[in-house]
């Protein structure tokens, strides 16, 4: 049966309209302000400016979707101007990464020695690593170092290495350098592995690094699973538009209703003050990361995928409702999927995965998440949330091995049994997230302090009504707080159904949705509008 497409004229009309409205949600001086990188301002998804421009790049692209070459060239064009706008002249630094594993990828193949292609290899992997290493961790390193210094110098009384001082470079961490690096060595490896065949032409690569939608924070999009997609026909279905659509605005309500406000009007005050609050308050104030950071980045892959899947191209799913899990192995295959599954596939294996007896695969457990710690920042508090959900792992794996009534996934359990973990995952889940997201190791000892010590639930009602005028609630911060948990938990056939409400729509009532959401988006964001959590990996 054929697909059916949208008729690209009306759509075209629609994204007139919208543009059309869109202009009054910023303000431009000059021309200057579109085509120049802002540093207080770098281009979200989340922004009047992005749909402004999004909408003037559809309106080029439809009639170019059918000419390969040309579509290739508009869409990578589009692409680095995007990564400009949201990291200045570092995009040079990302057509680096692209040409040299390119060439690598050439070299690889051409390569008729196993020594050869392992040293082309090993010159990806120091040169994607090595620009890692600097751009995020010279800092860390460092200082590390001059600690140690200043350890040995107090020890062996050598007032030399006790006077060492660390003085932090300034370095800028250049938007998404941690996804595209990534994405750019699975091409390398899966080339090595004889997964796939390298392309032969420079812009088809380029293209598949810089692809806008996942550039600056994701999901990871494979090689093998993308590129195949370059090279095939192009046709959007009436369904294919209408999910695209429903994850768009899904998306910017995630991020721009639910993230946005609980972090600006409660959570950064938790975790910036955790003494001047009670126990439960901190509580809460966990609770509410949790689902500010699952809004944040599931509200981006969700915008990423939908667009993608606007200009025909299908990413994997990103997020599976991952605190609906009932062991923290099923936590790991439902959060940042593209994330777990790079370092289970290109690390963990790497490392010798469950292969080389239990000890080991403990270990390798250890190592991947320790490392994935520090994929995410240079500090130890992602060190000791790496560790956490390490040694997590390995306790299940160790469990389910001795005991046979223990499963990986929660569908496999009892209803009582899979309660009970749902509620122990998630909280473990939490006590990550305060080590993930508390700017010092002070502030962990506070918050839990806290918790654990001055609870006082009877001020609960208090957090959300206030207090005779004199302490102020937090009503709408609980209210979107109970919605957004409500939504993360609703089942599969509900989601599913809500889905279908909109793919059924007339693309008139599709467009006047996307007009509502982004009028709400406008109502609900801040003065500045706040980069997404994962901008800073």
């Amino acid at each position: 049966m054929m697909k059916q497409t949208i008729n690209m004229h009306t759509l075209t009309d629609y994204l007139h309209t919208i543009q059309n409205w869109l202009t009054t949600d910023f303000s431009l001086d000059t021309l200057g302000d579109i085509l120049v990188y802002q540093p207080s301002a770098p281009m979200l998804f989340s922004s009047g400016l992005f749909f402004f421009l999004f909408i003037g790049f559809v309106l080029l692209y439809v009639p170019l979707r059918k000419h390969l070459l040309a579509r290739l060239i508009y869409i990578t064009l589009f692409s680095l101007y995007f990564y400009y706008k949201s990291s200045g002249i570092w995009f040079v630094l990302l057509l680096f990464t692209a040409t040299t594993d390119f060439c690598i990828g050439q070299g690889i193949i051409r390569t008729a020695s196993q020594w050869g292609r392992k040293l082309w290899v090993t010159l990806s992997l120091c040169l994607n690593l090595g620009m890692l290493a600097y751009f995020k961790y010279y800092n860390f390193l460092v200082q590390l170092i001059v600690g140690l210094l200043n350890d040995l110098g107090y020890h062996f009384r050598n007032p030399a290495l006790e006077q060492v001082t660390f003085h932090p470079a300034d370095i800028f961490l250049p938007v998404g350098i941690s996804f595209f690096t990534f994405q750019s060595l699975s091409y390398i490896i899966d080339i090595y592995r004889g997964r796939i065949e390298p392309l032969t032409r420079w812009i088809d690569y380029v293209f598949y690094v810089s692809f806008f939608p996942q550039l600056v924070a994701g999901p990871i999009v494979r090689a093998r699973d993308f590129i195949p997609q370059i090279y095939k026909p192009l046709t959007v279905s009436r369904a294919e538009f209408s999910e695209g659509l429903f994850l768009i605005l899904c998306g910017l309500f995630k991020k721009s209703v639910i993230s946005d406000y609980i972090s600006l009007n409660f959570v950064d005050r938790i975790f910036d003050a955790p003494l001047l609050y009670t126990g439960v308050e901190n509580l809460l104030g966990v609770y509410g990361y949790a689902l500010q950071i699952y809004c944040d980045f599931s509200g981006y892959s969700d915008t990423a995928i939908g667009i993608a899947l606007l200009l025909g191209y299908r990413f994997n799913i990103n997020f599976d409702s991952p605190y609906q899990s009932a062991t923290i192995t099923e936590f790991w295959r439902r959060w940042h999927i593209s994330l777990s599954s790079w370092l289970k596939d290109y690390l963990y294996i790497s490392l010798g995965g469950n292969r080389k007896g239990r000890v080991r695969t403990y270990l390798n457990l250890l190592i991947t998440m320790l490392l994935g710690g520090l994929w995410h920042g240079a500090s130890m508090s992602f060190v000791l949330w790496g560790a956490l959900h390490g040694t997590a792992l390995a306790i299940h794996k160790f469990i389910m091995a001795h005991f046979s009534s223990f499963k990986p996934l929660g569908s496999e359990m009892n209803p009582f049994r899979r309660v009970l973990g749902i509620l122990f995952t998630f909280h473990l889940v939490c006590l990550g997230w305060i080590l993930f997201r508390a700017g010092s190791m002070q502030v962990i000892g506070e918050m839990l302090t806290q918790i654990f010590t001055n609870f006082h639930p009877e001020v609960f009602l208090q957090f959300v009504v206030g207090y005779k005028g004199v302490v102020v609630g937090y009503k709408g911060v609980f209210i979107l707080m109970v919605i957004g948990y409500i939504f993360h938990f609703m089942p599969r056939k509900v989601e599913n159904g809500l889905q279908q409400v909109v793919t059924r729509s007339p693309l008139v009532v599709q467009a006047l949705m996307l007009i509502l959401a982004i009028f709400v988006v406008v109502q609900f964001k801040s003065a500045g509008v706040q980069p997404f959590i994962y901008f800073q990996f």
